[in-house]
């Protein structure tokens, strides 16, 4: 089980992401593997939160 400061610190990356993503998305010419890579680590942090979420 995930505790509390250990979530909200997943939370805080996920958003710290998600800001570099549209950061990176709105650039003239976006680095393709550099999206890939955010989109892919706001996944797994995503599928780690959903896990605490059921136990």
């Amino acid at each position: 089980m995930i505790v509390g400061s250990r979530l909200e610190t997943l939370k805080a990356r996920h958003a710290d992401l998600d800001r570099q993503l549209l950061d990176e998305v709105k650039r003239p010419n976006p680095d393709q593997n550099l999206v890939h890579q955010l989109k892919r680590q706001k996944l797994q942090i995503k599928d780690e939160l959903q896990r605490a979420a059921v136990h």
